[in-house]
């Protein structure tokens, strides 16, 4: 029997989800190293490790949240419940991040590091069943990849709400309480991911229910390395999630200094214009150019990627996803190496234009790849006979903390070694740094990404051919391997 059509209401609740986590990820991809280094007043030698740690134990933290989704269920289904109970954690402390203590040094790191531990281990707890719960809406593929169109819609529209508000909002407090500013913004965009996860939870229903068995770590792990195919979409997950972080957390630099702190003639005049013109200016009261350039600039890449997300969902109903994944990010790599010979210092409307264009093709994969984990998982339960979802998500989960950790960590250990120093004119060694941070870097590892895809094969059609023509082969029958709905 055909899987019933998710409701549009119900696609929009899926998405409001991902609009609430994506607040934080946002944060931290596009504003965070620049909150922490130009705002809250930290050494780029000591964001190195503050990037770096509280990521890699709340990795682990995903693999326990994943076992526990396995093993507990309620009334009220497998995964939504997390979204009800850890709304409100979740904004208080997002909202702790961003606030500047008065207090020595010493002791501002040592805040830092609490917070932001504190921060990413409620993150887990929320983000895991939120990331497996596509799995329960329905067990259509198609739908799924459109439910995935309209979550990295909202995902995308949380990103440019980021851009918009935070530093623009930040900038009204003036520079003087610039620290004030920023906790304002991020206290509003944390009360709005609260209640986008209580919207989430009461517009979506678990239909499907799986048979979990109680399998100890190890061999739930044995299981997971022995499924190829999620292994790949693991290495995917890791090198381009250092790619996105190495490109979103210096964007605000490129902005600031790079292009701002260098404009030249009409360029200048350009961003004058922003400032005191544009609807930018007006929010930010015109009170400073550079928040303002800083802010258009990265709204142009999320304005970019929410078309992506639109332009993915259309282009993968008629052409092969999977194909769509693999040139997207080969393409990513030869714009990045366009982006930084045609860019010089102060060179404002090509860069615009070609970060807009880059931003935009990058993410053409982004739906493909979390439809690509829940078929994953049934490829694994159709060659093992044994089901490992909650393990599948929760390392996926890991492989992106991983990735944000290594990225996050990596953005700040190369302004440490291009010898970055806030709010001062850079000079060369430092701006040319900045600019490979933006571009050949990242694009580096996006090409990667996109070879790496080169083994990965579960099509539509292989998908279908596995799920209801070979489970036989296997020794299933194929009620045991497809979803069931509930009664």
């Amino acid at each position: 029997m055909k899987p019933p059509r998710l409701s549009v209401l119900e696609k929009i609740g899926f998405g409001a989800g991902d609009m609430a986590v994506n607040v934080i990820w946002s944060s931290m991809a596009l504003i965070l190293t620049f909150f922490y280094t130009d705002v809250y007043g930290l050494k780029a030698s000591d964001i190195v490790w503050l990037m770096l740690l509280p990521r890699l134990i709340d990795a682990f933290a995903d693999v326990a949240m994943g076992m526990i989704t396995d093993k507990y269920t309620t009334r009220w289904g497998r995964y939504r419940p997390y979204l009800l109970f850890f709304a409100v954690p979740f904004g208080l402390s997002v909202m702790l991040v961003f606030t500047t203590p008065a207090l020595a040094y010493n002791a501002k790191l040592l805040w830092a590091y609490a917070t932001y531990i504190l921060m990413m281990l409620i993150f887990t707890s929320v983000t895991i069943p939120y990331i497996s719960l596509i799995g329960v809406l329905t067990e259509d593929p198609q739908e799924r990849l459109s439910a995935n169109g309209y979550r990295l819609f909202f995902a995308k529209v949380a990103a440019f709400m980021v851009t918009i508000v935070v530093p623009l909002l930040a900038a009204r407090w003036g520079i003087q309480h610039l620290a004030r500013g920023y906790q304002v913004a991020m206290a509003l965009m944390a009360g709005l991911a609260t209640l986008l996860f209580l919207f989430c939870f009461f517009t979506t229903t678990e239909r499907v229910k799986h048979k979990v068995d109680d399998k100890p770590l190890l061999l739930q792990l044995r299981l997971l390395f022995k499924n190829d195919q999620w292994l790949v979409l693991a290495a995917v997950c890791v090198i381009g999630t250092i790619g996105y972080m190495i490109r979103g957390g210096v964007a605000a630099y490129y902005a600031k200094y790079y292009l701002y702190g260098n404009l030249r003639g009409e360029e200048n005049m350009l961003s004058r214009f922003l400032t005191t013109h544009s609807f930018f200016g007006k929010l930010s009261g015109a009170t400073s150019g550079d928040a303002v350039l800083l802010s258009n600039f990265l709204t142009a890449g999320v304005v970019a990627s929410i078309l992506a997300m639109v332009a993915s969902t259309w282009i993968t109903k008629r052409f092969c996803k999977v194909q769509l994944f693999r040139w997207s990010q080969v393409a990513t790599g030869v714009l990045s190496v366009i982006l930084y010979f045609a860019v010089k210092p102060g060179d404002v409307v090509p860069a615009f234009i070609l970060y807009f264009l880059l931003s935009f093709v990058v993410d053409l994969q982004a739906p493909i790849f979390w439809s690509a984990i829940a078929e994953a998982v049934d490829y694994g339960h159709v060659k093992s006979g044994k089901r490992v979802a909650g393990m599948s998500f929760g390392g996926i989960s890991f492989c992106q903390k991983l990735g944000m950790s290594l990225g996050g960590g990596g953005v700040a250990a190369l302004l440490y070694y291009y010898h970055y120093v806030p709010d001062q004119i850079q000079s060369a060694f430092t701006l040319t740094g900045i600019a490979l941070m933006l571009s050949i870097i990242p694009g580096f590892f996006h090409l990667v990404m996109g070879l790496l895809m080169f083994k990965y094969r579960i099509t539509d059609k292989f998908y279908n051919e596995i799920m209801h023509g070979q489970a036989s082969k296997t020794g299933l029958s194929e009620d045991s391997v497809r979803e069931v709905p509930v009664a």
